[in-house]
């Protein structure tokens, strides 16, 4: 199902793990945002573990796959409004005002975004605080958290 307005597009830079996806696709269809993915990706879409996770949503997911980054960003129009999150950086999610139609960018679950695309938008990036003793949250944590606080910005319900 295509979105006419997503709220926010979602985007996972080669994925690894099919259940980060599969739940990032169900807050996707929740929060009408569109998901992209940017291959190689480490399932097979097709698997019906990444389905399961996404639960009966999946068929309702605006899903766009994409064979690299470079595809992926002609398509974004206004790539100021493009925002990378990485543990790597100081600005945190909070320094940023959301608007609808964003582009969020989050990494592969082992290294996260390549340091050279951190680099390449640091004015871009952000991370999510954490005071404790952790490198970093799941992906699906992480997306969920961005989504909700672009949506708290936007004064959604």
């Amino acid at each position: 199902m295509k979105l006419e307005n997503p709220l926010f597009n979602i985007v996972l830079v080669e994925p690894e793990i099919h259940v980060n996806t599969g739940n990032i696709g169900r807050t996707s269809v929740g929060t009408q945002c569109r998901l992209h993915l940017v291959e190689p990706l480490g399932f097979e879409i097709t698997d019906s573990r990444v389905k399961r996770a996404g639960l009966d949503y999946w068929g309702s997911l605006d899903l766009t796959i994409h064979s690299n980054f470079e595809a992926l960003w002609s398509c974004v129009e206004d790539k100021s409004r493009a925002f990378f999150f990485t543990t790597k950086v100081e600005k945190t999610l909070y320094d940023f005002e959301f608007q609808q139609g964003d582009w969020l960018f989050f990494g592969k679950e082992t290294k996260g975004l390549d340091m050279a695309l951190i680099e390449r938008f640091r004015s871009q990036a952000a991370t999510i605080p954490m005071p404790g003793e952790v490198r970093s949250l799941n992906l699906a944590n992480a997306v969920s958290i961005t989504v909700f606080e672009g949506m708290r910005q936007l004064r959604f319900s």
